[in-house]
């Protein structure tokens, strides 16, 4: 692991170390364990979602929604530039904590009283900009991690979080020259490609996502992790002869592997062996790695394969779905999955709920409308219906949706 310029001696003892693949892995942690907020409307954004990567994803971590925590356990904070070196070191401890535990809000006061009060600007500034990028507020990461660094600080921590932040508020060439930045002081650092391309993947930017691994790959063309990445987005852009050698290529490269797990199961549903596929996810579910996009693709496949209302596989799919969306309810492929499913349980209302959800996440998906408007025609409301075939027919011409069925 690379250790950055100016982080020798920043952070006090229990402060979250600040060697860049800690500090990589420990965001895409929090994003991918917690729900996330709204991206502000308008601007066609999903929610943040960062899988954590092969190496992490059989670690046992507690999902803690960011919402859930509404009284601060550690209390008010109210420290002054005149208090206490205890209390300011105090303050920089609670914030610091509540950011590991996944309480991003009731971080923010201790760590600004933190800062009011003179503690070290590196660690504060960076806590902050976590916890602002965390839960969507992309402005105020952008705000307090570009003054840390025209403060003298320039880490790859820094570039990496702007180039998230960035990618938040639209700014797509923005985030790539903070990618780039971050790319030339740590070239082989896997988890930085892998993260900001799951970042594009959040933002559904997959041009530069693929843009992202590609550059990575000149650097490790032998990650069998950037090689799964380039595949999905070459599936996502409609390569998908492309995508299926760097799958195989996946597979390859780590045999035994997670990653090797999915790009097998990928091939599979290449092949149209669900069963095949099946037995994979299983396996890998078996093997601790019930994350939330494995049992989304779980009760997606289990659907493909024929699975209908009374059989066991419905209900597995189903119950797979459905814990998927508790764990994490921005991932758009699980709310399209649940609405296909209560379509095919008569449940309409909730499948239009769930599908209005995945319109939000995901504005662009033909499926999305096709069936929200299955869904609003048994519910009795042909305007709506009437409203998402047009916005459909807008967008297989090449054009976005410019009115949203209410």
């Amino acid at each position: 692991m690379h250790r950055i310029a100016h982080e020798e001696g920043v952070f006090p003892p229990g402060i979250i170390p600040m060697d860049s693949a800690h500090l990589l892995w420990f965001t895409g942690f929090l994003r991918a364990q917690c729900p996330l907020q709204p991206s502000p409307p308008g601007k066609g954004l999903g929610l943040l979602r960062l899988a954590i990567i092969s190496l992490y994803l059989s670690l046992p971590l507690a999902a803690s929604p960011l919402s859930a925590q509404t009284t601060d356990p550690l209390g008010p904070s109210d420290a002054s530039p005149t208090a206490p070196a205890a209390q300011t070191k105090t303050e920089l401890q609670a914030g610091t904590d509540l950011t590991r535990q996944g309480f991003l809000q009731n971080a923010i006061p201790h760590l600004l009283a933190a800062q009011r009060a003179g503690a070290d600007p590196y660690a504060t500034a960076v806590n902050l900009g976590i916890c602002y990028l965390g839960l969507g507020r992309y402005q105020e990461a952008i705000a307090v991690l570009a003054a840390l660094r025209s403060s003298g600080y320039d880490t790859v921590v820094i570039d990496n979080l702007l180039s998230q932040a960035y990618l938040g508020v639209g700014r797509p060439k923005t985030a790539m020259d903070e990618f780039l930045r971050a790319a030339a002081l740590t070239p082989k650092d896997e988890k930085l490609y892998a993260f900001i391309a799951d970042a594009c993947t959040d933002h559904h930017d997959y041009d530069m996502g693929l843009r992202i691994v590609e550059i990575g790959l000149q650097q490790l063309s032998d990650s069998a992790r950037l090689h799964y990445e380039r595949a999905l987005f070459l599936g996502r852009l409609d390569r998908l002869e492309e995508a299926r050698p760097e799958f195989d290529r996946a597979a390859q490269l780590a045999p035994g592997s997670y990653i090797a797990d999915l790009a097998r199961v990928q091939l599979a549903l290449y092949d149209d062996k669900f069963a095949d596929a099946i037995d994979l996810l299983h396996q890998a579910i078996n093997a601790g790695h019930r994350d939330y996009q494995t049992l989304s693709l779980l009760g997606t496949v289990l659907m493909q394969a024929g699975a209908a209302p009374g059989d066991a596989q419905f209900v597995e799919a189903r119950q797979a779905l459905e814990e998927s969306a508790r764990a994490h309810p921005d991932y758009s492929a699980t709310q399209l999955g649940l609405g296909k499913l209560y379509l095919m349980e008569d449940r309409f209302a909730e499948a239009a709920n769930h599908l209005e959800q995945a319109r939000r996440l995901e504005p662009e998906n033909p499926a999305v409308y096709t069936n929200l408007a299955q869904a609003y025609r048994r519910l009795g409301e042909p305007e709506k219906a009437r409203q998402l075939q047009a916005q459909l027919a807008q967008l297989l011409a090449g054009k976005k949706p410019v009115q949203a069925a209410r």
